[in-house]
């Protein structure tokens, strides 16, 4: 972009937040910058302008660059959730790209600020991350670069076993709580709390005194992708709700430190209680063999993959968000009649539906259109049962970008009529053939639904830390109908026993049996039950 274009895309952004504010979207102060494309290519293959170096990253920056250099793909901006909110455009996209880039960033912006699922996440990231990384390096000096890249290749292949959820987030503490606490157990850190008219019966439990707010843990999973049919093209990976436990007082948390020693939290009881979801908090806390800034590594990787979690949850809500917004925005801007055309295309394009999987810009802007619709102009009926009066489909757009998830977005909002219209189906492989399987449009919805379940992620559960009396690891497969993608598993699983140090087990379900995986660290063997 030359000077001339840089001045008339600051006017136009002013333009754009002006007509944003006035149609009541709310967002962090922003920053724009322009960059060239391996600047932003790198940060796309990042994640974040700020990141810790892995070999992966540079990987995936090199097929992201190859595929812009080709004209196979092109990233037209990133977008950081963060206050103020930085985004960050291409420098090869011509003046009308940007500017809806620009409005479409807006969208996103607005989002992350109100979205109850990204209420918890760091507003501060990007500092952090930067922090994260010097720490790392500090650690490749002092412990050699081979040693830290090998825990970082197990720790990324387990990245996303986390627990995510309100209860699940408060095992962030963690690593802040080591922090402070030094040497010192970590217990003796918790500041005293006042008596209560509860205390005898926190006492009858085995507890401190009123001490019974524990610490919640559990997780997503990613041992293995799901494989199956799709919804109007869309290749489902079935994510399956699991339990969540709940330690509580100050010997559990005192436990984090005495069960590395001889598992003396667990004398005479079970290890977990309950099953845990969070099987990266619950490598660093009881793994036999990881050293302190071992744990502190993890703790890094889950700290950072729980602030990218709500976008997963959020995905097709995020980008149809943005996507209707950039549309009336642009709208209102004064474009020239090239500039009109050029936008049309470029729309076009954005929200094309895929003959081969689901288009979140597609999927996500035509329901909060008929959002729009469907309160703006209530049926008969629903006026009658629901008392739903026209004229109230903006004001019902905006209650539902704050509370909801992808789940209940599906689930409540793609309806019969919708599904027709946009001619959603299920297919699947048949012998050697692809074939519809499936129109009914329940099914197709119900489909959708389970595969955005956990963010897409299969869900994996700690039943056991010391199965066969031995420290062994034993977990299991919240199967629903979806099998785990086996060669990922079994390249997976010796990661996890390098990071717990003893022999692991996975049960899942392979065509209609249970199965066990064990794997020792050095190969896999499988054993139907």
């Amino acid at each position: 972009m030359n000077p001339r274009e840089m001045a008339e895309l600051e006017r136009s952004i002013e333009q754009m937040m002006d007509i944003a504010e006035r149609n009541g979207l709310d967002f962090y102060p922003m920053r724009f910058e322009v960059c060239p494309s391996d600047v932003l290519y790198t940060f796309g293959a990042y994640g974040m302008p700020t990141r810790f170096s892995h070999w992966s990253f540079g990987k995936q920056y090199h097929r992201l660059k190859m595929e812009y250099d080709l004209g196979l793909s092109r990233i037209y901006e990133l977008v950081i959730n963060s206050n103020p909110c930085y985004a960050f455009l291409l420098d090869g996209n011509t003046l009308i790209q940007n500017k809806t880039v620009c409005a479409h960033v807006l969208g996103h912006a607005d989002f992350f600020k109100n979205n109850a699922h990204f209420a918890g996440t760091a507003r501060d990231m990007m500092e952090r991350m930067a922090a994260n990384a010097e720490r790392i390096r500090r650690y490749e000096l002092e412990y050699g670069r081979a040693r830290v890249e090998k825990l970082l290749d197990a720790g990324l292949a387990l990245q996303e076993h986390v627990d995510a959820s309100r209860h699940g987030q408060m095992g962030r503490r963690w690593r802040e709580r080591r922090q402070r606490a030094g040497d010192r157990a970590l217990a003796d850190d918790r500041p005293a709390r006042r008596s209560g008219p509860y205390d005898d019966l926190w006492a009858l439990d085995g507890r401190a005194a009123g001490d019974a707010v524990g610490q919640a843990v559990g997780g997503g999973a990613a041992v293995g992708g799901a494989a199956g049919g799709a919804a109007g093209g869309n290749v489902a990976a079935g994510g399956i709700s699991a339990a969540s436990t709940v330690a509580g007082g100050k010997e559990a948390e005192r436990g984090v430190r005495l069960d590395r020693g001889g598992d003396e939290r667990w004398m005479g009881q079970k290890k977990p209680p309950y099953p845990e979801k969070d099987l990266m908090l619950f490598l660093i806390e009881h793994s036999h063999v990881l050293e302190e800034w071992e744990r502190d590594v993890l703790s890094v990787l889950r700290e950072e993959m729980l602030y990218f979690w709500p976008q997963l949850e959020t995905k097709i809500m995020n980008e149809g968000w943005a996507t209707y917004w950039h549309l009336r925005i642009m709208r209102e801007l004064d474009l020239t009649e090239a500039e009109a055309v050029e936008f049309a295309k470029m729309h076009a394009g954005v929200v094309l539906p895929s003959r081969m999987s689901i288009n979140p810009y597609h999927l996500g802007l035509a329901i909060w259109e008929h959002i729009e619709k469907r309160w703006n102009e209530p049926t008969k009926e629903e006026r009658e049962r629901y008392g739903r009066q026209p004229g109230q489909g903006r004001a019902k757009m905006f209650e539902v970008r704050e509370t909801e998830s992808d789940v209940s977005f599906l689930r409540n909002y793609l309806t019969k009529e919708l599904i027709e219209e946009l001619d959603l189906y299920l297919y699947q492989k048949v012998g050697n053939e692809w074939r519809v399987v499936e129109t009914d449009w329940e099914k197709v919805r119900d489909h959708l639904v389970a595969s955005r379940v956990n963010g897409g992620i299969p869900v994996l559960y700690v039943e056991d830390g010391d199965h066969n009396k031995s420290g062994e690891l034993y977990i299991r497969h919240a199967y629903e109908g979806v099998e785990l993608d086996l060669k990922h598993l079994e390249k997976v699983l010796p990661y996890l026993v390098q990071l717990w140090g003893k022999p692991c087990h996975l049960q899942t379900v392979v065509e209609g049996r249970d199965v066990v995986f064990t794997c020792d660290g050095k190969r896999t063997q499988r054993r139907f039950l």
